[in-house]
């Protein structure tokens, strides 16, 4: 590497962290959180057998999964200000990505709770809880237990995904790359450098995966 590219590599590697520390990893962090009370709700619904609510959460998933996140991005940012309805790019992202996540999480939860023994929901109600107190303290902890590898590579990849928000000019790494590049005309050197980026904070996701896993291995 010449000292040329090696000197935009140490000047731009803190300039696009810093967006991906204060931009992504949020992005990431609120958007799956929300994901998951909304997988959850979904969950629930689909194995409650309460058939108006079944059909909406099944119309809801088949929908979110057979759109590209792309589009879904630009309907809600691009779209819907032609109603009126005009959304930050920041709070838009986390409305698409947490919409779109929970319809990928609640197969993995409710596939999660399915493997429950249905006996432990019975035990539950013969102990006087509710459904929702049964499913609140015996059926999901165990569900969680069981849907963690999964969620955690759906983590993951939502980490890579969020470089989509840049198409609604949320300024997160992937854009300010190319705010870069466009000043420097370097495409292969930084957008290597973004992608190792990317590459150290799943590698970190990934070793957290793997050391929840072993406790709960351990827990089991």
């Amino acid at each position: 590497m010449s000292a040329h590219l090696w000197q935009l590599v140490c000047d731009s590697f803190f300039r696009i962290l810093i967006p991906g520390l204060t931009v992504t990893v949020p992005l990431t962090i609120i958007s799956f959180s929300i994901a998951l009370v909304i997988a959850t709700a979904v969950a629930i619904v689909q194995v409650r057998g309460i058939r108006i609510l079944r059909q909406a959460a099944r119309l809801y998933i088949w929908i979110i999964r057979g759109t590209p996140l792309l589009v879904q991005l630009f309907v809600v940012f691009y779209g819907l200000p032609a109603f009126g309805i005009v959304i930050d790019p920041f709070p838009a992202a986390v409305i698409v990505f947490s919409v779109n996540e929970g319809a990928y999480a609640a197969e993995i939860i409710r596939a999660a709770i399915e493997a429950i023994e249905k006996g432990q929901l019975e035990a539950g109600q013969c102990l006087g809880l509710s459904y929702l107190q049964t499913m609140r303290y015996i059926v999901l902890p165990q569900a969680f237990r069981i849907a963690f590898p999964s969620l955690s590579n759906s983590l993951i990849a939502m980490v890579k995904d969020t470089s989509l928000a840049a198409n609604i000019t949320v300024c997160e790494m992937f854009m300010k790359t190319q705010q870069i590049v466009a000043r420097t005309y370097e495409a292969l050197t930084l957008y290597l450098l973004v992608g190792f980026i990317y590459l150290m904070f799943c590698t970190v996701l990934t070793r957290l995966q793997a050391y929840g896993e072993k406790k709960l291995r351990i827990q089991n």
